[in-house]
């Protein structure tokens, strides 16, 4: 595999048991590259490690006064330095590949499972970690990845080196036999606390980004609120105490990295100090006294790969690990597909619930719990975050259909839809039927107003397709992105939409009109909208309201304001004691008007709204609002 071939068609099925076991699967698979790196890592080292015995040989040669000793050592050093540049060129070639090889290889399987896993992801893994383990991570685990070969070349030589020494002088080929797996092994008592220390840092370093990732994503609330000092002075703490971490974990190293210095200097001192009595007793030449020095002097280079790899795992196995555990990662609900591809249609339908959307009708789900709201809306989704009876499109379960086809039939917006940076047209480029365009669904969302901030917000863009969007979004107000986001799902035209609370943050008048738009141009299409807003309830062809779980009752939203006191309660927010006895459940109109003061939601600009609750919590109708106006204005 080369640079330019990448990304991988398939990246393969991660080992993701364990830290370890993911390492070793990422190294067998990509086998060939690091046999290359081997290879060239060999012919690096063997060069390098033998420019002492050719010094050697000219050395001896010189005193031998031998010309064709003198020629034989040039062309050998001559040799060596041709290998040296070739090896050390086509070994650096190949590490910088495998290193990005093993790093794509891994972000393309965390791409793969964070499409796979969906809105689910960050429900079960924090957001912070999952931006840690596809940055920093990577960069460590392939720095591992890469090492490894590398490492084995240059202990592969230090042993060959050994062997040639003991085979070219005995008397002191023997000491640095003896010596050098004493250098190798002298730092493996200080590599646990090292590990330990690194696992340390790496954990508070996480720890930190998340907190980092939080306070940006909430800095306009934090600034609401007053809380963006808190928050900063806890980021700063964090950031302390990762510099207190990577200090004791650079302690450790340095101690690491002198013992490798030292021990070095003293297995030096101790060759030259026996080689001059052996030269003295003239055992040995001048030349040989030399090629053993040098020897020493050079295998310091390949005897920092120890150094190096010990490090590369302390830093990776903590990386190894969360990759590990986010990679492990399932859907609840998968049969991988036992069906064939198809984008069925009909009713939908979950069994848990009872609950029913008849195909091509728009209904409207009222229920209590929130959180239980999003989790039924997940399960229409055929991908919920957790174990259960999959939801039934046109009798089809969603969990036996391939992903693709599943998330194609039901697309869900969930209530904190994200819009990535880019521009208007990029965020609208979606897979869709194409039989609805841009226009229609943007003037559906009633989007007209975030098109003109959009331009005015964008340096030459005359078109409010090219105008830019921000980083999620951020210079919008949470209105504005609710309606990008909905004519995000509404151009899309799946076979049924499922929308969670996709108008909580807008205004009435504007919730109206987009009620009004979204049911003319999903019409004949189904639609299911979690909702508890009276002027998306009166709108709607079905209204299903849920109660501890199951549906309690179905109908229009006018006769369930009269017929089911549990609907009314969740609708205008009344409990019995605050009802009024002689208070009809509607107005006598019989439209939604009073049901309709009761919502509470924040207008485009974020600043909450009342829509006519009483300070009591009673809801009021359109005659008490009017009513109390009049006496503030009397009052003032």
């Amino acid at each position: 595999m080369q640079i330019q071939d990448l990304p991988f068609p398939d990246p393969g099925v991660p080992d993701a048991r364990s830290g370890p076991r993911f390492l070793w699967w990422l190294f067998r698979n990509q086998l060939g590259g690091q046999l290359k790196s081997l290879a060239w890592g060999l012919l690096h080292f063997a060069s390098v490690s033998a420019l002492p015995f050719c010094v050697g040989l000219a050395i001896q040669a010189v005193v031998d006064r031998s010309g064709a000793g003198l020629a034989l050592a040039g062309g050998l050093l001559a040799l060596c330095c041709v290998g040296n540049a070739l090896g050390d060129t086509f070994l650096h070639r190949a590490a910088v590949t495998n290193w990005i090889t093993a790093a794509a290889r891994v972000q393309q399987l965390l791409a793969r499972k964070t499409a796979l896993l969906g809105s689910a992801l960050t429900r079960r893994v924090a957001a912070g970690e999952v931006v840690a383990v596809s940055t920093g991570d990577v960069e460590k685990i392939g720095w591992f990845v890469e090492a490894v070969s590398r490492f084995t070349a240059a202990a592969l030589t230090i042993v060959l080196v050994c062997v040639a020494l003991v085979v070219y002088e005995p008397a002191l080929g023997v000491v640095v036999l003896l010596g050098l797996p004493v250098l190798a092994l002298a730092v493996l008592p200080l590599l646990p606390r090292a590990t330990r220390r690194a696992d340390v840092q790496r954990e508070k370093a996480g720890r930190a980004t998340e907190l980092a990732s939080d306070t940006v994503a909430g800095l306009r609330v934090l600034r609401g609120i007053g809380g963006e000092e808190l928050f900063l002075d806890r980021y700063r703490d964090a950031s302390q105490e990762v510099r207190h971490a990577a200090v004791r974990s650079a302690r450790m190293w340095a101690l690491i990295s002198g013992i490798q210095v030292l021990l070095p200097g003293l297995l030096l001192i101790a060759v030259v100090w026996h080689g001059v009595h052996l030269a003295r007793e003239g055992r040995i030449g001048v030349g040989e006294l030399v090629t053993v020095y040098s020897s020493v002097m050079i295998l310091t280079y390949p005897l920092r790969h120890f150094e190096e790899i010990a490090m590369a795992y302390s830093f990776s196995r903590p990386s190894a690990k969360r990759a590990a555990r986010v990679l492990a990662l399932e859907r609840a609900t998968d049969t991988a597909g036992s069906r064939a591809a198809e984008v069925p249609a009909g009713d939908l339908y979950d069994p848990d619930t009872g609950l029913l959307a008849q195909a091509g009708r728009f209904t409207a789900v009222v229920c209590g719990d929130p959180d239980a709201a999003g989790h039924l809306a997940e399960r229409l989704g055929g991908h919920p975050s957790e174990a259960g009876t999959s939801a039934v499109l046109g009798g089809v379960p969603l969990d036996e259909l391939p992903l693709e086809s599943a998330r194609t039939a039901v697309l869900v917006q969930d209530k904190d839809p994200v819009l990535l940076s880019g521009t208007l047209r990029e965020l609208l480029d979606v897979p869709a039927s194409g039989k609805v365009g841009a226009e229609d669904a943007l003037a559906a969302a009633q989007c007209g107003d975030v098109l003109a901030a959009l331009v005015q917000g964008s340096l030459g863009a005359d078109d409010p397709m090219d105008a830019r969007i921000t980083e999620r979004a951020r210079s919008l107000s949470g209105g504005q992105r609710q309606r990008l986001a909905l004519a995000r799902s509404l151009i899309t035209d799946p076979e049924a939409l499922v929308l969670d609370e996709p108008t909580s943050a807008v205004d009435s008048h504007t919730e109206a009109r987009i009620a009004e738009g979204v049911r003319s141009l999903r019409a004949g299409r189904t639609t299911v909208v979690f909702t508890s807003s009276p002027l998306l309830l009166d709108r709607a062809d079905r209204i299903v309201f849920l109660h501890d779980g199951k549906v309690a009752a179905a109908g229009a939203h006018r006769d369930l304001l009269h017929s089911e006191p549990r609907y009314r309660a969740v609708v205008t927010r009344e409990t019995d004691e605050e009802t009024p006895p002689n208070r009809d459940a509607s107005p006598a109109g019989g439209g939604p008007a009073k049901t309709a003061g009761r919502h509470t939601g924040s207008l485009d600009g974020g600043q909450a709204v009342d829509r006519g609750e009483a300070p009591d919590g009673a809801v009021l109708g359109d005659d008490d609002v009017l009513h109390r106006l009049e006496e503030i204005e009397e009052t003032a």
